[in-house]
């Protein structure tokens, strides 16, 4: 599941990226609102949750190659039964 969440402040976006199955997806795009860097703010695979600790190194930049009909995507490593929350700002 892949959504976005936003508040009162339009400059900052949050994609929230849940990975439900027991497999590792490397190299997953998702379209993404537009150009920047996408930070990572929480990783549940973090070997701080008790995880492995496969991630994305705090965060992706977007690449102009589109993807679910957005100008922009992101490659993320999807760990595996985790969930990843991303922010814009």
């Amino acid at each position: 599941f892949v959504y976005l969440r936003k508040g009162q402040d339009p400059t900052c976006t949050l994609l929230i990226v849940l990975n439900m199955t027991p497999t590792v997806h490397e190299g997953f795009r998702i379209g993404v609102p537009g150009s920047g860097y996408y930070r990572e703010l929480l990783n549940s695979n973090s070997e701080d949750y008790g995880g492995n600790g496969l991630g994305n190194f705090g965060g992706v930049e977007a690449e102009a190659i589109p993807s679910h009909g957005r100008a922009w995507s992101i490659k993320v490593l999807l760990p595996p039964l985790a969930a990843l929350i991303f922010a814009t700002r």
